[in-house]
């Protein structure tokens, strides 16, 4: 993990209903009780002016928006939440733990919505997308995942409708993500019990101290 001055991005990544937000609270504990400085966050989301744009995302009928309509909408959000949370928390020395980030963008928008790969990192350029320090891809088949979700956040359901060869395509693209970049993303089988996703997790977190 890199000093506590420059502060540690982790991002949790995964399709729906893998956990990722048990997840998040559950090291936020754990690194709490060691000391440390650490901040909770999500995307879309995570700071006011992504918040009001993250009913635009996640609420309303599962066509409301191409696929490049959304990675634009996720891109403004996301420089206003690295610009006014990600990058300030950092910047004092915090460990952030944020639920999504711009591999979601890659495994929703471009794996399975179709859009240009090239669009994507046009709009990391654009934005200077911090990288993450390491990346936890939560893995569980799609069905069981969205069996999970059912009855979560009220109205947040607008990826959930989408049909299961889209959820089978998102999960192959984080499946290959962690592939092409293994010295960031490392793969946890969600379908395990909590307490066991937690280890497995922190395993990965103290590899990188």
């Amino acid at each position: 993990m890199r000093p506590m001055a420059e502060g540690t991005f982790i991002t949790l990544e995964g399709g729906e209903g893998t956990g990722k937000s048990t997840l998040a609270r559950g090291l936020g504990e754990t690194l709490r009780a060691a000391g440390r400085e650490v901040v909770l966050t999500r995307e879309p989301g995570g700071a006011p002016g992504a918040d009001a744009i993250r009913a635009l995302l996640v609420q309303g009928d599962a066509n409301r928006w191409s696929a490049l309509e959304e990675a634009l909408l996720f891109a403004a959000a996301r420089l206003n939440h690295l610009n006014h949370t990600i990058r300030p928390a950092l910047a004092r020395g915090a460990i952030v733990i944020c639920d999504r980030y711009y591999d979601s963008t890659r495994a929703y928008q471009v794996g399975a919505g179709g859009l240009s790969g090239q669009v994507l990192d046009q709009l990391n350029a654009l934005i200077d997308a911090k990288v993450p320090d390491l990346t936890l891809i939560l893995d569980i088949a799609p069905a069981q995942g969205l069996a999970r979700s059912r009855g979560g956040d009220a109205g947040e359901d607008r990826f959930e409708k989408k049909d299961i060869s889209f959820h089978e395509r998102v999960r192959a693209e984080f499946l290959a993500i962690a592939a092409r970049e293994p010295q960031r993303c490392v793969v946890i089988d969600a379908s395990m019990g909590r307490d066991d996703v937690r280890a497995a997790a922190m395993r990965a977190v103290d590899a990188r101290r």
